[in-house]
């Protein structure tokens, strides 16, 4: 396959024009830098040596900009030469994972071009990723990414994939092709999920801290059981088990919530909100093996 994958939501959901955009994204990461240089441990969370993986929301970019913010600025010195992508359907359902293995995703800052060896090496890892482009043609979970990866990495090429029924086993499935198809290469992963949806802030914060403390705690198996017991926890939890998994293997000893924010901070209606986080997960030690943590704390 050789098509690029069209914006779907460009000048609807992020504004359409490049300058704009890159506004936008740009105004966005300095002010997550500003409030995070006055922050509480902010020196020692730059200071981390390697950056495994994130996990940032996919909402309008006026209402998730602010949070997503404060993941993809890790990635400034970080320099990745691919980013794998994973995220929820939210209107397509299907057994597995989509992979999409086109030229790449058409963006306002550019094709955002697919990593076409790293994508058969995960086809090759498992047999529940294939390839699915419809799935992918209306999709904005990945999509919304985009904008900051552009401006943070934007030599970095993407392996797009999106989770249909988050089953745990596809969770599991995943997190170990992950582990295998990245290991070696100069990758980060990025988990795409919103939190709890249309609550009140009140209950939200109550509901998004469940997933804040596993992420917190590094804990990818009692996520996916939060999860099995109230699915509505998070739109992406699927994704974002599967990368807890995958970045533990690949070498990642620590994870750290960088914001939490929901959409009433922006609407100013906390009748019912979308709960959004910003979290990195990585290495503070830069010799750390692939694997080695495993032993000391299973996900």
């Amino acid at each position: 396959m050789t098509a690029i994958r069209p914006a779907a939501v460009a000048g609807t959901w992020y504004p359409g024009s490049a300058r704009d955009l890159a506004d936008a994204v740009d105004r966005y990461l300095a002010r997550a830098e500003e409030s995070e240089a006055t922050g509480h441990e902010s020196a020692a969370r730059r200071s981390w040596p390697s950056v495994v993986a994130l996990i940032a929301p996919h909402a309008g970019l006026i209402y998730s900009g602010p949070v997503a913010a404060h993941a993809y600025g890790r990635l400034r010195a970080r320099a990745p030469e691919i980013a794998v992508l994973v995220g929820p359907s939210h209107f397509v359902a299907f057994d597995g994972v989509a992979v999409y293995r086109g030229a790449g995703f058409e963006t306002p800052l550019g094709l955002a071009e697919i990593d076409r060896e790293c994508a058969a090496a995960l086809v090759a890892a498992s047999p529940l990723i294939h390839e699915h482009p419809e799935a992918h043609r209306r999709e904005h979970s990945l999509e919304m990414q985009l904008p900051f990866l552009r401006r943070v990495a934007p030599d970095a090429r993407i392996v797009p994939l999106l989770m249909g029924l988050q089953t745990p086993s596809t969770m599991v499935e995943l997190g170990d092709a992950l582990a295998i198809a990245v290991r070696g290469r100069n990758a980060v992963l990025i988990a795409s999920t919103d939190l709890s949806h249309y609550r009140s802030a009140a209950v939200a914060a109550e509901m998004d801290a469940v997933v804040l403390d596993h992420v917190e705690q590094f804990d990818a198996d009692g996520l996916q059981r939060a999860l099995a017991r109230e699915p509505h926890h998070a739109c992406g939890g699927g994704p974002t088990v599967a990368v807890m998994r995958a970045a533990r293997r690949l070498g990642a000893d620590e994870a750290v919530v960088l914001k939490y924010a929901d959409s009433g901070d922006v609407s100013g209606d906390k009748s019912a909100v979308v709960g959004y986080m910003a979290a990195v997960l990585g290495a503070r030690a830069p010799q750390l093996q692939p694997d080695a943590a495993e032993g000391a704390r299973s996900t």
